[in-house]
């Protein structure tokens, strides 16, 4: 194995890649930028291939696939999307070994669909890497669980020590590796750079299928959705946005950029949760957007923390997409999936974590503890709706709140401060 850097922060995904390289050929690690891939994969290869230092094309990589291809195993490919011919390569190779755990590939973009490129499928399995959540670096205790809330444990009862200042940093640095030593100030001013220069390179360069972006309607475009974010937005709302602040943008093209953007791995879409109803109210099917790390959201807002102090509508929606960054983390380690719930009465969930054994949990998040009655008389109406003879019940119903006391209610609702929140 590679030397081991003491300085690293170990990760809940560094257990599920393990999982994943005990079964499968090969397994591809999927993230945004700077979250921290490389770093892990590291850990778990015994050889490595940076597939963005060198120049290769792939009739090059035809011609001598073992440059890439030859190395002990787990062999680590970094960067692998920068020549995708190395996907090909790599199941072959797969096919050929007949063993697991042969390669790791890491990707902080998604290619486009190419119809000449073989599935995957029973060969690779796909890992989705998050930025650090608030468990990870520390600022929260983990002592109520995602894990017993899925088992329909009662939680215990306590105080967070989390401040609203805490909390309000956390929303504005988020959680990249590198800045975790780092103050809040220069943590804010890279995740400014990083937002820039991803605008402009990540997004805004052309490539096989398509012209080269405006970095400056990329930026009013993520703004815009940093305006809306945790909604569901169309391209026609967020067209009339632009229009706003003197943007012209076709509907087309802002969904061009959205597609660049969730290639890029900067946004994360959450599907509605599809279930059975007792009542005849439609569900509302448009998924909701957020950022991969709430920081992101920050800097496109120019959102200081004195800014977020003085603007709690603000911080609340940054406040819901931090919450959903770490909810994204504790379901994938959990084997679990997020969606919301929303109908055409006005009814809304913000986020069902469904187990694929069929456990679920539905939450809702508020800032102030002063949203709890009302959050969970919306749970309580929620469960009323859904179809539990086919359904079956929720584990728990949860409202995640800002700081405080976490406690169990009498009416069944568990209170769950963000700061005691964990896997």
């Amino acid at each position: 194995m590679n030397e081991v850097d003491t300085s690293y922060t170990r990760r809940l995904v560094d257990s599920e890649l393990e999982q994943r390289l005990a079964y499968a050929g090969a397994v591809i690690v999927e993230g945004p930028k700077a979250c921290g891939k490389t770093s892990t994969a590291e850990r778990h290869s015994r050889s490595i291939f940076r597939a963005d230092l060198d120049f290769l094309t792939d009739s090059a990589i035809a011609a001598w696939p073992e440059l890439i291809l030859e190395g002990k195993t787990p062999r680590l490919i970094d960067e692998w999307q920068s020549v995708p011919e190395i996907w090909n390569r790599v199941r072959r190779a797969v096919d050929d070994r007949k063993a697991f755990g042969q390669f790791i590939l890491t990707g902080s973009a998604q290619p486009r669909d190419d119809a000449m490129r073989h599935s995957g499928a029973g060969r690779i399995s796909r890992l989705r890497m998050y930025t650090l959540s608030t468990f990870e670096s520390g600022h929260s205790t983990g002592s109520v669980s995602m894990a017993a809330l899925l088992k329909g444990e009662t939680i215990s009862t306590g105080k967070c020590s989390q401040t609203f200042d805490d909390l309000v940093d956390s929303v504005v640095t988020g959680g990249w590796p590198a800045n975790l030593q780092a103050s809040v100030s220069t943590t804010m001013r890279r995740v400014r750079d990083y937002l820039v220069e991803a605008a402009r390179i990540d997004v805004a360069q052309p490539d096989s299928t398509s012209r080269g972006k405006d970095p400056r309607k990329v930026g009013a475009v993520i703004q815009s959705l940093a305006r809306g974010v945790g909604s569901s937005m169309s391209l026609s709302t967020i067209r009339e946005d632009l229009s706003q602040v003197s943007v012209d943008i076709s509907e087309r093209t802002v969904e061009s950029y959205l597609d660049a953007l969730q290639r890029a791995m900067l946004i994360e879409f959450v599907p509605a949760w599809t279930v059975h109803l007792r009542s005849r109210a439609r569900l509302r099917t448009k998924p909701k957007h957020y950022f991969a790390d709430p920081s992101l959201a920050a800097a496109a807002l120019k959102a200081s923390p004195k800014h977020l102090r003085d603007d709690l509508r603000l911080l609340g929606l940054l406040f819901e997409n931090l919450v959903m960054r770490d909810l994204l983390v504790y379901a994938q380690h959990n084997d679990a999936t997020i969606s919301f719930y929303r109908d055409n009465n006005g009814l809304e969930v913000d986020a069902i974590v469904e187990q694929h054994d069929g456990a679920w949990i539905a939450i809702e998040i508020k800032l102030g503890a002063n949203a709890v009655d009302d959050a969970a008389a919306t749970l309580q109406r929620f469960v009323g709706k859904v179809d539990t003879d086919r359904k079956g019940e929720p584990a728990a119903l949860v409202v995640i709140t800002g700081n405080g006391y976490h406690y169990p209610r009498t009416d069944g609702v568990s209170v769950v401060p963000f700061g005691v929140l964990g896997p």
